[in-house]
């Protein structure tokens, strides 16, 4: 099954005239397609319109998890969606960019030394569910916090996009002496940015002792920002009346989702998990940030959900499995199958689309608190205000204020 999405689908059934749904610009429209001549005949054919391209936005996250840094990866978990949704409204050109996170953890010493106390976590992924999965596992203890090594295996073992048109950017966040460890923390920037790869320094407490514990001069090197952030600082939301509204609609999202394959229910239930997790284990606002981003270009689930997979064309309807497929759909015909894909679609989109237009509001009744209460210094702030700027200038990608 090619794309749905953006698409005029004409269904060729046999027996009956049917109806299907060309949504183009959002907007579901009804279509009648006659019976053909021959009643026999049972074929799908679906004429495609190409949907806005898109472009990765390659980011990782490496988070010192020893002892002092509980407060870091609680801001971390709670925050990822807050920072993801930076990119929610930006264009690069004709394209869209979304949202690639690698996750790092370094310092613990349930980590091997022979690794230099680093872990890869999870390699590049736009399976946000499961970087929000990984990140509410972390736990601290320990230990020696090697921040070049950890940067030099990021820079080794992840594949980093070649294009210079990409915005590639490494946040390492901790609060020992950036120099510590076997390996040059200044040669490993150095590397870094030959490759295109800017790495942004987050020192966990003063400036003064970030730029002299090495923190600034890192960042430099790799034409970075160094930030300083309280990572015991709680995160401040603030209440709008949109937020109620907003949570319940993301609930009602997962609904749209149609699993199949090996990793279905898996996924499926993920995605309820990490509603949950936002919403009762991180702070306040953590479960609308995520509805925001469940409504955006970069909360994209093919591997496992039958809209998405088919929306972007990752999966072919008619190559999948019948066994592979949810029982409701073992039951229907092929045009069924097609037809109530597609009805999933529709409802998706109308949901997202009220989401974001609430969201707009609540912007704006956001703005007019902050300016009152002013803004602390968390993950969140760190890196969003980093990357705009960054992408920007690095990459042409353009934000909506």
């Amino acid at each position: 099954m090619k794309p749905i999405p953006k698409i005029f689908n004409t269904l060729i059934l046999g027996g009956t005239t049917m109806f299907a749904f060309a949504m183009v610009n959002s907007r579901a429209e009804e279509v009648v397609v006659d019976k053909p001549k021959n009643p026999l005949t049972t074929k799908i054919e679906i004429e495609v319109v190409v949907d806005q391209k898109e472009t990765p936005v390659q980011i990782a996250l490496l988070l010192d998890t020893s002892n002092s840094m509980d407060g870091l990866i609680e801001q971390a978990k709670t925050q990822l969606w807050k920072i993801v949704n930076e990119f929610k409204d930006a264009k690069q050109g004709d394209k869209i960019p979304v949202v690639h996170v690698a996750l790092y953890e370094y310092g613990n010493n349930n980590l091997s030394a022979g690794t230099n106390f680093v872990r890869q976590i999870l390699p590049f992924t736009r399976d946000l569910d499961k970087v929000s999965d990984e990140l509410f596992k972390l736990t601290t203890n320990g230990g020696s916090e090697y921040c070049g090594a950890v940067i030099r295996e990021a820079i080794d073992n992840l594949a980093w996009d070649k294009s210079p048109n990409v915005y590639k950017a490494i946040f390492i966040a901790g609060n020992e002496p950036f120099t510590q460890g076997p390996v040059s923390a200044d040669k490993t920037c150095g590397s870094a940015i030959a490759k295109g790869i800017v790495v942004n320094t987050i020192h966990c407490g003063s400036e003064t002792d970030g730029a002299n514990g090495g923190w600034r001069r890192g960042a430099h090197l790799a034409e970075g920002k160094f930030l300083t952030i309280d990572q015991d600082k709680a995160v401040v939301h603030v209440k709008a009346p949109q937020d109620e509204e907003i949570t319940k609609l993301s609930i009602e999202l997962n609904n749209t989702y149609i699993i199949y394959g090996a990793r279905g229910k898996e996924g499926k239930d993920n995605q309820v998990r990490q509603d949950n997790n936002a919403s009762t284990k991180a702070s306040a606002g953590a479960s609308v940030e995520r509805a925001v981003s469940k409504a955006s270009a970069n909360y994209y689930n093919g591997g496992w959900d039958l809209v998405d997979g088919c929306k972007k064309g990752d999966v072919k309807l008619e190559s999948v499995k019948e066994a592979d497929l949810p029982e409701e759909m073992k039951k229907m015909k092929p045009e069924e199958r097609a037809a109530y894909i597609e009805q999933k679609c529709a409802e998706r989109e109308k949901l997202q689309v009220r989401i974001r237009e609430l969201n707009k509001e609540r912007q704006g009744y956001v703005a007019t608190q902050q300016k009152e209460k002013g803004e602390g210094k968390t993950l969140d702030t760190a890196i969003g205000n980093a990357v705009r700027e960054q992408a920007s200038t690095r990459a042409e990608i353009t934000f909506n204020k």
